[in-house]
């Protein structure tokens, strides 16, 4: 059975600002430089077989800190992880957003990518993983937008609960189908709140 370790990358200074990144490539802020060290603290006990991680700057720097930091293999980048394309929404801030488009400007067609091209990325990707990490346990380094519409395929609901920066998320394939073992888990950033 494989196992998936869903991650969020880091905090960027874009997150920090509330500028909405979609396919934009920022790099992590220092705080999610961090929060990468906290999570890998954490994985170093655990028994991971690789990293695959988004092509984006933010979710390489996640898995590259990882990766040196527990010893788990960075197995690739691919583009099949990036984030959800917002289209014309890249770059503002929710301010700007009601500015430019008005209150309803979530309804408004402005080339944000569907659930149903992301969920084709997802699945062909998903059939490479299979194909080539059968019975291994792979953490994938990606980004709140695409996380949460995969979850939600696996196990049926919507997920209501935001995803935080750097949350793990634990998936593992059963007989039954996918089980989601762990959602949203953040435990290991509680140094960061004690420091603040």
């Amino acid at each position: 059975m494989v196992t998936l370790g869903f991650i969020r990358h880091g905090t960027t200074e874009w997150n920090l600002a509330g500028r909405m990144q979609g396919q934009m490539d920022t790099p992590l802020a220092e705080v999610g430089r961090v929060q990468a060290e906290l999570l890998a603290k954490r994985l170093a006990g655990e028994a991971w077989d690789g990293i695959i991680a988004s092509d984006l700057l933010r979710a390489k720097e996640t898995a590259l800190t990882i990766s040196r930091l527990t010893g788990a293999p960075l197995l690739g980048l691919d583009a099949r992880l990036r984030e959800r394309a917002f289209g014309e929404l890249e770059g503002t801030t929710l301010q700007e957003r009601i500015e430019r488009w008005g209150e309803g400007w979530r309804d408004l067609d402005l080339g944000k990518e569907s659930d149903e091209k992301l969920l084709a990325r997802w699945a062909s990707f998903l059939v490479d993983v299979d194909r080539e990490h059968r019975g291994k346990r792979i953490l994938l380094v990606s980004h709140g937008g695409y996380i949460a519409p995969v979850l939600a395929q696996f196990i049926g609901r919507k997920i209501e609960e935001h995803l935080s920066n750097m949350s793990l998320t634990i998936t593992q394939r059963t007989p039954d189908g996918w089980q989601c073992r762990l959602l949203n888990c953040t435990v290991h950033l509680a140094e960061l709140e004690q420091r603040a």
